[in-house]
């Protein structure tokens, strides 16, 4: 079966960076985009990052453009979301998705908290 597990998260100073991962398994990771999103206290789901399935497109909302870098390792099933420059506004629970066959599939996601 599919499954997602993000590790990375943590306590983190304003401007400082973190690496999260997404480990991904039952399915061909190699064929299918993938997707970070994030979900903060008392706020909606949303997107943070998002990329294809050879790593050769990216995109962002303009909240993290700049900052935030999705990649991945379809060799290690995968993907990375590099932050840097982070602010209290990016803490949040951070999760990994991927869509196969209109079915959404979600880790158990990765608490980021960035604070003083």
């Amino acid at each position: 079966q599919v499954q997602l597990v993000e590790s990375g998260g943590g306590l983190v100073q304003p401007g400082g960076s973190l690496r999260l991962s997404c480990a991904a398994s039952g399915f061909t990771f190699s064929r299918y985009g993938m997707s970070w999103y994030r979900q903060g206290p008392g706020k909606e789901r949303e997107l943070a990052a998002r990329i294809s399935v050879t790593g050769g497109t990216t995109s962002y909302p303009d909240s993290v453009k700049g900052r935030f870098t999705v990649s991945r390792d379809n060799a290690k099933n995968t993907v990375f979301l590099q932050m840097t420059s982070l602010k209290p506004g990016d803490t949040a629970v951070y999760y990994c998705n991927v869509v196969i066959n209109g079915n959404l599939y979600w880790g158990p996601g990765t608490q980021v908290t960035v604070s003083s």
